[in-house]
């Protein structure tokens, strides 16, 4: 396996991230993982995403990480609509590689990322299957002004908004909230292949989320409640082996 760090530019901004690139004979078939909105400062000793994606490289993808807008060392500011076209930039970086099988990219992400990952797969044919993790079916309303400057404070603090003049306008930063409703786009998908998976025990996205996307969503689909899980579901052993295995099935046809 050969790790690379990696790097783009978007409306100025530098996004930083890794790929992992198999040892078997090329083209790969490649995957994006996308992580979800930070809830807190990092937990220095979490494995993170680089130990699923060495997981997912060793059994034959080319696994791409990166930081979406405000996180890890990507600069900028929190902005969800904006991590969509930091997402649709991850997906040229792919698209670009010669090692990559252009037939198969595939995408897979969790919680906020997740939404994330079916607004851009929607209206992205680039993308071949998507596997959702603890996707909300949508995001919940801030109830007023004043709770969406407290959530904005929190993100202050937890360093994901850096700039003091951030957002510029309250509401349009509000607003990427309700564009961003993977209930009303997940049947777009169709009929490319769907895997919904999500913890039985889930503790901040509700289990009624995943049936509700579940019922939305075109054929094929598939949805794995996986039981006794919770939000976190990349440190669940069942939960990633079973999203390893579907994905190698569409890849492979093992």
């Amino acid at each position: 396996m050969e790790k690379r760090g990696i790097s783009f530019e978007l409306e100025g901004l530098k996004l930083v991230g890794e790929v992992y690139i198999p040892e078997q004979k090329e083209p790969y078939p490649a995957l994006c993982l996308c992580h979800g909105v930070p809830r807190g400062i990092p937990d220095a000793s979490d494995r993170g995403y680089p130990f699923l994606a060495q997981r997912f490289c060793d059994v034959g993808f080319l696994t791409l990480i990166f930081n979406f807008r405000g996180t890890g060392n990507s600069g900028g500011n929190f902005d969800i609509l904006g991590w969509t076209r930091d997402l649709e930039a991850a997906l040229d970086y792919i698209d670009n590689m010669t090692e990559v099988d252009k037939s198969k990219i595939f995408l897979m992400g969790f919680s906020g990322g997740a939404a994330v990952s079916v607004y851009v797969a929607a209206k992205d044919p680039r993308v071949s299957s998507l596997v959702t993790c603890a996707c909300p079916a949508r995001f919940r309303p801030f109830p007023d002004a004043e709770r969406a400057k407290l959530a904005i404070e929190h993100f202050r603090g937890i360093g994901i908004i850096r700039d003091k003049d951030f957002p510029a306008s309250l509401e349009e930063w509000l607003d990427g909230f309700s564009q961003i409703s993977a209930i009303d786009r997940i049947e777009k998908i169709s009929p490319r292949p769907l895997l919904i998976v999500h913890g039985a025990q889930e503790e901040v996205v509700d289990p009624s989320h995943a049936g509700a996307l579940y019922e939305k969503a075109g054929e094929p689909k598939e949805m794995r409640m996986v039981e006794g899980a919770g939000h976190r579901l990349r440190v669940d052993e069942r939960a990633m082996e079973g999203a390893l295995n579907w994905l190698r099935s569409q890849a492979f046809g093992d």
